[in-house]
């Protein structure tokens, strides 16, 4: 699907400020042309959102968009929703505790056209497929924010998958990430930084709709991923062993997170998968 130019942007903390006129970008819609079909038939416009628990508190979430609940089912930690029909535009996302209805953060997406340190990022797209994940606030990882990634659902290459990685354990440093499968290693990320997705790009030339938290292609079948810090490539272990034995499915899309598992001093370790392709 076609879409018309969008300012596209994402931010963990204010120092990344950023902005990009985008035109004529594909978005990863399955529907036909919108303004092909006739106006009494088409489907309200939405954008859709896929929300994920990744804070270090065993306790699940209730998503909302303003005052409406969009989640029907809390999500526990580690776990991530369905992708979920969600207003657009400027989006106040919001999320609640258990059966609690008091909002424990509250976060506007799309309030400005450019950054400022009081500012934040551009909102939920109409047509676009999006990930918000609830973790700890880098600054400070007592208190809690929301990131918003769009998500790029193109399918890949024939006997390929999609992956992307994103580094969401509090207290550890900068990871690398090394793909093993049938023997073989290569390094797909170095140096991820808490808050970040592997080979994101947040300024400059090079920044665009899907660059915030990419995906990489990777051969299908059984693989692992081993977590390494960067600075002394020491392999982080990561409880359950969750990476160590992965099925990907050919033309699917996944994304891998690390989190601090609740109560424990272990790093959790979640993969989510994505709409099909």
């Amino acid at each position: 699907m076609n879409t018309k130019t969008n300012i596209i942007a994402h931010i963990f903390s204010p120092r990344f400020a950023a902005i990009l006129l985008l035109t004529g970008s594909q978005a990863a819609c399955k529907k036909a042309d919108y303004l092909d079909v006739n106006a009494g038939d088409r489907p309200p416009l939405s954008a859709q959102i896929s929300f994920v628990n990744a804070r270090p508190v065993d306790i699940p979430l209730q998503f909302w968009a303003f005052t409406a609940q969009v989640t029907t089912t809390a999500i526990g930690v580690g776990k991530a929703s369905p992708y979920l029909p969600t207003v657009f535009g400027n989006v106040q996302i919001n999320f609640t505790e258990g059966t609690g209805t008091s909002y424990k953060l509250s976060r506007q997406f799309g309030n400005q056209a450019a950054f400022t340190a009081s500012g934040g990022p551009n909102g939920p797209v109409a047509g676009y497929y999006h990930t918000v994940f609830a973790a700890s606030s880098k600054t400070d990882i007592t208190k809690d924010t929301l990131i918003l990634f769009y998500d790029n659902l193109k399918a890949p290459a024939a006997g390929k998958a999609k992956l992307r990685f994103v580094h969401l354990a509090p207290g550890i440093p900068a990871v690398s990430i090394t793909f093993e499968q049938q023997g073989g290693k290569s390094l797909l990320f170095g140096s991820v930084d808490y808050g970040r997705a592997g080979g994101s790009v947040l300024t400059g030339d090079s920044l665009n709709v899907w660059s915030l938290g990419p995906f990489i292609e990777v051969p299908a079948g059984t693989a692992g991923l081993t977590v390494s810090t960067s600075a002394d490539n020491s392999p982080l272990v990561i409880e359950g062993e969750t990476f160590s034995n992965l099925t990907l499915e050919a033309g699917k899309s996944y994304t891998a997170f690390l989190y601090k598992a609740p109560g424990k001093s272990a790093t959790g370790g979640a993969i989510i998968t994505h709409l099909e392709n």
